[in-house]
């Protein structure tokens, strides 16, 4: 099984939903993450999604969306929302086509910003193509992220690593330059590896701040 990660971006300003470009515009909450995203039988939709900030005006948004079917939170600075809505038709349509696709979408699903998405599915190459065919009528860009052999055990942040990043941490590890108190510097993790010192420390702050953007999520 393979994995393919992308970042859909709306191509109207803000999200996928007129509700999405409401809680996109709005300074006061954060969109954190999907957990859960379900086309119901009845056309509706239902998410478990992860939100911060301000509770009170997510919910003042939520209250007075004429989409929003119903909707329940739980947590205070940090909460989970579990709602139910009606979608556009090209939101609909997507997940109609993930219901009967031969694919799996991994969650969570992370916002980003103007409201895009980065989402990993599971499948096979002919899978993937047919994940291109949909976006072509679809009212989002797709950008390919990452894609590879899916690994279970892999956490999102190492599989989002290049190949040469990948060699540049492991090498990193391997000679010392991550124990307490240091054994390595970057000129050793770059005889490791074979690249100059610069690169290897180019390397080291992208993997560093991968890795420390999933531990503050």
């Amino acid at each position: 099984m393979r994995y393919l990660t992308v970042r859909l971006v709306p191509t109207e300003s803000g999200g996928f939903h007129p509700l999405g470009q409401q809680l996109s515009a709005e300074s006061a909450v954060r969109r954190e993450a999907i957990h859960h995203v379900e086309l119901l039988d009845d056309g509706t939709v239902l998410t478990l999604a992860e939100g911060s900030g301000d509770r009170e005006r997510y919910e003042t948004i939520m209250a007075a969306s004429p989409s929003v079917h119903r909707y329940m939170l739980s947590g205070e600075e940090r909460w989970m929302a579990v709602s139910q809505f009606e979608p556009t038709e090209p939101v609909r349509r997507i997940l109609a086509w993930q219901r009967r696709a031969d694919v799996v979408v991994e969650t969570p699903i992370r916002f980003g910003d103007g409201g895009s998405q980065t989402v990993t599915f599971l499948g096979d190459d002919s899978a993937f193509r047919a994940i291109f065919d949909a976006a072509e009528t679809a009212a989002f860009d797709l950008e390919v992220v990452q894609t590879g052999e899916y690994d279970p055990d892999a956490r999102w942040f190492t599989r989002s690593l290049t190949n040469r990043q990948a060699d540049v941490l492991a090498a990193a590890v391997d000679v010392g330059y991550y124990r307490a108190p240091r054994e390595a510097t970057q000129e050793d993790v770059a005889e490791a590896v074979g690249l100059a010192p610069s690169t290897v420390g180019t390397h080291l702050r992208k993997i560093e701040a991968k890795v420390f953007e999933a531990l503050a999520r």
